[in-house]
């Protein structure tokens, strides 16, 4: 595995457009992206207010949802995250509330490894977007997994009350 060049969290029409998705949920078409898409509502670091962002789950499991940050611990939502943990996710046409827990870079090397096999276009595809060549090995994969942070989102229990205020409050979220 070789690091090409790490990029930067995209802006202006780049950011326009990986932001997309965000639209279809917005419009109640989130399920229309499958399970491997969830949307993250989470809070600004900074602003406080409620901001969003679609991202891939990498692996689900009995303890939650697994997602790496393509663009390191720059991208806007793992900096968000890693201040106010307590999240919102709707994966399909679920929602739910969610704490998210960082991974220590062995765990996140294990995950990379198990994913690249299942999905190995999308695995090459994401290493070159993150500024990795890798020969397809599992030692590469293993050092690409180690090199960006992963997240675990551990579902809550959401009341139906608050599990309605959580989709007017993902209406509302303006980012």
């Amino acid at each position: 595995m070789d690091i090409v060049k790490r990029p930067d969290p995209p802006s202006g029409l780049r950011r326009t457009l990986w932001r997309l998705p965000i639209h279809l949920y917005r419009l109640g078409l989130g399920r229309l992206l499958g399970s491997r898409v969830m949307l993250l509502i989470h809070v600004g670091r900074v602003s406080g207010k409620p901001r969003q962002a679609v991202i891939e789950v990498v692996e689900r499991d009995g303890r939650g949802y697994v997602a790496a940050s393509g663009f390191g611990p720059r991208a806007d939502w793992y900096r968000n995250i890693t201040k106010t943990p307590e999240v919102v996710l709707q994966v399909g046409g679920r929602t739910f509330p969610a704490v998210a827990r960082l991974l220590p870079a062995e765990e996140g090397g294990e995950i990379m490894a198990r994913y690249a096999p299942r999905h190995q276009a999308a695995a090459r595809r994401l290493c070159a977007i993150m500024g990795f060549a890798v020969d397809g090995s599992v030692q590469d994969y293993l050092e690409v997994g180690r090199q960006i942070p992963f997240v675990r989102f551990v579902p809550q229990a959401m009341p139906a009350a608050a599990a309605a205020g959580a989709r007017a409050g993902q209406r509302q979220a303006g980012h």
